[in-house]
């Protein structure tokens, strides 16, 4: 059986206090020897300098890192030149995405879904980055059916993509069904799920209402009686997290992909429970 390998993401800091935190958070987590470090890319490039100086910060440290590239607003031209900048630092792995359109953005750019993308890298570049792309167990918020959704993510991986992330979820068996349609289509690269800590209820709702991710309602009912006590949410969540993990890794997975959102310790604490 293959080795599972576990990663986490991060955004590029925007101020000098983020990013000592940042720091802070990634040598608690460096300690746990994640495969790779994804860090997040604004649509139209409205984070590119940050990412990058994140990423080769990252590699510095001598962990691998995986420059989110969302194509959504941006020439080709212009992603040519990211791929050059990231070859020359000798990054070799890249998550591939379309992005949504930043406001007040007129022009969607020349590329309108990843799989044109990720074309295009490997039209650039040939095989030297690893790509990933995302998947939707529970539905791209856009799409126009389950099934539309399936066939673009096969579209991206017949494009060339190696491997994929999912978007968050808390259904395990809408991660389970997802794969196995995928499979169905002859797809056979490793599919990782994408892990959410739970630690804050209204921000976990935020983010789930714009991403399509299905927060079960008995979650969100028990977190939404815990009012503002944060130690129950945490310790709440904790229990939830713990156990879709526990299911998903003895079912097979691949390995976690966990959303830090650049703090270590739910996923410090989750990563304990598991005993990885």
């Amino acid at each position: 059986m293959q080795e599972r390998y576990f990663s986490f993401e991060f955004f590029p800091p925007k101020t000098a206090e983020g990013t000592e935190k940042l720091r802070n958070t990634r040598a608690q987590l460096a300690t746990l020897r994640p495969k790779y470090i994804s860090v997040t890319f604004g649509a139209g490039g409205t984070t590119q300098q940050g990412t990058l100086d994140t990423v080769l910060e990252i590699q510095r440290e001598g962990i691998e890192a995986a420059p989110h590239l969302s194509c959504v607003g941006s020439t080709r031209e212009g992603i040519r030149q990211i791929l050059a900048t990231y070859k020359d630092n000798g990054i070799r792995h890249i998550v591939a995405l379309r992005g949504d359109m930043p406001s007040g953005m007129g022009e969607i750019g020349e590329f309108r879904y990843a799989n044109e993308l990720v074309e295009f890298i490997r039209a650039e570049t040939g095989d030297w980055f690893h790509i990933e792309v995302a998947a939707y167990p529970e539905y791209h918020p856009q799409a126009k059916s389950p099934r539309h959704d399936l066939e673009n993510f096969v579209r991206k991986v017949n494009a060339g993509a190696d491997s994929a992330i999912t978007q968050y979820f808390f259904n395990p068996d809408a991660y389970f069904r997802f794969v196995d349609d995928a499979r169905a289509l002859g797809v056979e690269v490793p599919i990782v799920p994408g892990i959410m800590p739970i630690t804050n209820y209204s921000q976990l709702m935020r983010f789930s209402e714009m991403c399509g991710a299905e927060v079960p309602r008995w979650v969100a009912k028990r977190l939404e009686g815990f009012g503002d006590d944060r130690e129950s949410i945490r310790a709440f969540g904790l229990d939830v997290v713990t156990a879709l993990c526990e299911r998903l890794l003895s079912a097979g997975v691949p390995g976690l992909h966990f959303y830090t959102l650049n703090a270590a310790g739910a996923t410090k604490a989750i990563w304990q429970r598991l005993k990885l």
